[in-house]
């Protein structure tokens, strides 16, 4: 195995960066970082550096010789580069000549002169020569997501010299309506279009009849060479793309872990298209370039089975760690709660596919309008629905005033959802409903055993929630809110007058909306 070394030693000329036109450091002291497979690295003191310009990061990265570095985002006028310069405040003993030093990044930087010289900047490739794998073992993890991958590969393709022109990677995924993730990148925008398959495009022509269906069926890949005076157009994408004037085609798979066969497809306008050193750097990078697609194929997977069965709030406080039998907090929220009328004559007078479809109608009304007014559907109980619009501290600007409204505007978008779907479906038992709404203290968080738990809301204000909406029957309208909810809602309410609510002790005033 080759010795991997770092050495520093004095930088005997002056050292200048520049960024957006201004000299953001100068010195004659600067030292010089050589360290295996890497460029030199110049650090310059502190005192030589404008720290006008700087701000620093959360961000932080470790290295084994050098110790833990810190980072500044560079800013000057109206041009930024984040996380642009770094530091060792505390270095490893192999660094520790670095101590008092900072260093900027070649690539975020405008430009850096030795002496009246600007100094050129070549990326270094390790020894295997691919710079593809290089890029894949160096940069490709630093992807935030698929389609930031995407973007990535690309250009790091087109930097190594294959003429690529357009790329499509499809990922099939675990969604109720998507069937595939599909990431478009084009060399004239040079950006990554994502577009969401749902399950109904393995009927349509555009993906039959596409060579994506046989490979992610199993059938291999498929290579296409558009020129010459007969190529083979066995697709209509083929035929599409030799029209354009399409030179070159190939569409390969590569496997998940669990089998699961994704698609890339690559097309050049290149004459003599792609060559096989090009095709065999991307053949020979794809099972690891694989992984990382899976990682985040499984996180957005993970996202959007939380958001689908937990809610989106709810989905994001499992994924941020909130996984413990007890997890919680208290919190002021708006407490909605409603329910199916004549739930128990429906269910007895109909067979069971066609009660599920008409309690299925209900919830369809009621939750669309929850989530698209900002609630949270908290969960299904029978017949009935739990939610809750959060009421957030003076910082989050989320006011109980606002809360309110969007919980009313919710209940009369769910009222009228519910008409048109009368309206439109005679044929069926018409639905009625009843909402309660209520401000009140709740704990928000994990109950249940530590094998099987559940996000919800518990406390007495939920429970005055289940009463209130049971008055709408009583009183025979909609919609019924209670007196804390009418003291922070601004619009016009009429009071029913007081009652009293089953185990909830005194009486208590009730309002409906205007």
């Amino acid at each position: 195995m080759d010795e991997y070394e770092i050495r520093i030693e004095a930088f005997p000329r002056r050292l200048r960066v520049k960024f957006n036109g201004a000299w953001v450091a100068d010195t004659t002291r600067a030292i010089v970082l050589h360290e295996t497979r890497h460029e030199p690295t110049y650090y310059i003191p502190w005192d030589d550096i404008r720290g006008e310009y700087l701000c620093k990061t959360e961000h932080r990265t470790h290295c084994p010789f050098k110790g833990n570095a810190s980072y500044w985002t560079l800013r000057v006028a109206d041009a930024t580069a984040e996380n642009a310069v770094w530091s060792y405040d505390d270095p490893s003993e192999d660094g520790a000549a670095l101590k008092g030093f900072a260093s900027f990044y070649r690539d975020r930087i405008e430009a850096l002169y030795e002496g009246d010289d600007e100094l050129a900047f070549t990326e270094a490739v390790p020894p295997h020569g691919n710079p593809i794998v290089a890029w894949l073992v160096r940069d490709a993890w630093q992807a935030r997501s698929a389609d930031e991958l995407v973007a990535m590969l690309c250009d790091c393709l087109t930097k190594s010299g294959a003429p690529l022109a357009r790329m499509t990677v499809i990922i099939p995924t675990l969604h109720p309506q998507i069937f595939a993730t599909v990431f478009v990148w084009r060399d004239d925008t040079r950006e990554v279009g994502t577009i969401f398959e749902p399950h109904d495009v393995l009927h349509q022509p555009k993906f039959a009849q596409s060579p994506f269906a046989p490979i992610i069926r199993g059938a291999g890949g498929v290579r296409r060479r558009l020129e010459g005076e007969r190529p083979t157009l066995d697709f209509p994408v083929l035929r599409d793309l030799h029209a354009e004037g399409a030179t070159d085609y190939v569409a390969m798979p590569f496997r998940f872990s669990d089998g699961q066969i994704n698609v890339v497809s690559m097309t050049s306008f290149a004459p003599g298209g792609f060559t096989t050193a090009h095709l065999g750097s991307v053949y020979e990078m794809l099972p690891t370039l694989a992984r990382l697609f899976e990682v985040h194929a499984q996180r957005r997977i993970s996202v959007n089975l939380l958001e689908t069965y937990l809610g989106r709030n709810t989905g994001k406080r499992v994924l941020d760690g909130e996984i413990k039998h007890g997890d919680g907090e208290l919190i002021h929220a708006v407490i909605w709660f409603c329910d199916l009328r004549d739930s128990t004559h429906l269910a007895d007078s109909m067979d069971h596919a066609s009660y599920l479809t008409n309690l299925n109608r209900f919830f369809t009304a009621m939750a669309g309008a929850i989530i698209d007014h900002g609630g949270e559907i908290l969960s299904y109980i029978g017949d009935a629905v739990l939610a809750i619009f959060p009421i957030g501290n003076a910082s989050s600007g989320v006011h109980a005033a606002d809360a309110c409204a969007r919980a009313i505007a919710a209940a009369k978008s769910a009222g009228a959802r519910i008409r048109q779907e009368n309206e439109l479906r005679p044929d069926l038992p018409q639905l009625r409903y009843g909402i309660g709404l209520h401000v009140g203290d709740v704990t928000y968080g994990n109950i249940g055993i530590p094998q099987r738990l559940q996000f919800t809301v518990i406390g007495s204000a939920a429970n005055e929630a289940s009463r209130i909406e049971g008055m709408s029957k009583t009183l025979s309208v909609p919609i019924v809110v209670s007196s804390s909810f009418a003291a922070h809602y601004d619009g016009a309410l009429a009071s029913r007058g007081t009652h009293a609510l089953k185990g909830v002790a005194g009486v208590h005033e009730l309002f409906t909306p205007a």
